[in-house]
């Protein structure tokens, strides 16, 4: 009864705050002497901007989340996860521009090109782990970062300069459809949520969290834990895929930076400042990293990054699981203070 009416409050919630995110751009349109309509024709103003940067958000959230299920679910630790998102970014910009195929066709290849790298990176999974798994997850990502970067591939990749003059249909088209757009990241991002939070509730999400607090263990209790890293590999690679697909769309021009460690740190970045392992967390860390890094640089400039640094400093030094982990935590410990003092009390 209790685990019914809690999951009752929370998809309340979570319908809750998506209609508060759809009404959004309209109310920041209200509010700064625009109509409605100017919302749904995409006119310039504060609502197309607002909707820019949180398009940004949800494709950054989206990403996280496919981090976040292969570290902080299954115990994986990955410096190449950078490679997933690059491939869906640059195999969307080429579809789009050197193929000319349509959405629903590229997005089929792209779950086609998402499971193969999947398999790629599965192919060590049953030699190495930890440390190693990094390492070579990493090389496989450098030798991918080498390739776009690559003078023979730059008629598609555009190499180091980066791949430009992508033509988005016009339909998802973010300059003229920006909110229609807007609505289909913030659906998406919601999906991926429910869909990772009911993966993690599974028995093949349950197997994961054991693999990840002792793999040896579950190794003990029969279970091939090879097939559940590879499953998690698979759906993080195709979550991660359709963030890059969503970049693509939202900024036509794909630049190498994307495939790189730096981008990998990114996401580790953002689900260190939500929580490792708590799934909402790495959306708040997304829209933390994202805010944060916007707005330091408009108002600080060249000051940005040093200030930046300062921030993920102090969370960590304060917050040490996360915003949500930490919040989770003191949840935990209030109740158990709660409990004690009850407890106390009846025995007097």
């Amino acid at each position: 009864m209790t685990k019914s009416t809690f999951s009752l409050s929370n998809s309340l919630g979570l319908l809750a705050l998506l209609l508060i995110m759809i009404a959004l751009p309209f109310a920041i349109a209200l509010f700064d002497g625009q109509s409605p309509a100017a919302v749904l024709g995409s006119e310039t103003g504060s609502a197309k901007f607002i909707q820019g940067l949180l398009i940004e958000v949800f494709i950054l959230a989206i990403y996280a989340l496919s981090y976040d299920l292969v570290l902080g679910v299954t115990g994986l630790l990955s410096f190449g996860h950078a490679m997933f998102f690059a491939v869906g970014a640059y195999w969307t910009g080429i579809a789009f521009k050197s193929l000319g195929w349509g959405v629903g066709v590229t997005l089929l290849a792209l779950v086609a090109a998402a499971v193969v790298q999947a398999l790629l990176f599965g192919v060590v999974l049953a030699r190495v782990k930890g440390i190693t798994f990094a390492l070579v997850t990493l090389g496989l990502a450098s030798v991918f970062h080498i390739i776009i970067q690559a003078t023979e591939f730059s008629t598609y990749t555009g190499a180091d300069v980066g791949l430009q003059g992508v033509v988005v249909p016009e339909w998802i088209d973010t300059v003229d459809q920006r909110f229609r757009f807007y609505v289909i990241a913030l659906l998406a991002t919601f999906g991926f949520y429910l869909l990772y939070r009911r993966f993690v509730d599974s028995p093949t999400g349950r197997v994961c969290v054991a693999i990840r607090e002792n793999e040896e263990r579950a190794l003990a209790l029969g279970y091939n834990t090879f097939y559940f890293k590879l499953i998690a590999l698979l759906l993080a690679s195709i979550t991660a895929a359709f963030a890059g697909f969503l970049h693509t769309v939202h900024q036509p021009i794909v630049s190498p930076n994307v495939a790189s460690l730096g981008f990998t740190v990114a996401a580790l970045l953002m689900i260190l400042i939500g929580g490792v392992g708590t799934l909402s967390g790495a959306i708040l860390g997304a829209a933390v990293f994202r805010l944060l890094e916007y707005y330091l640089e408009r108002w600080f400039g060249p000051s940005a990054s040093f200030l930046l640094g300062l921030i993920y400093i102090g969370l960590v030094f304060f917050l040490p699981y996360g915003i949500i982990g930490t919040w989770h935590i003191s949840g935990f410990r209030l109740k158990g203070v709660t409990w004690l003092l009850e407890r106390g009390r009846s025995q007097n």
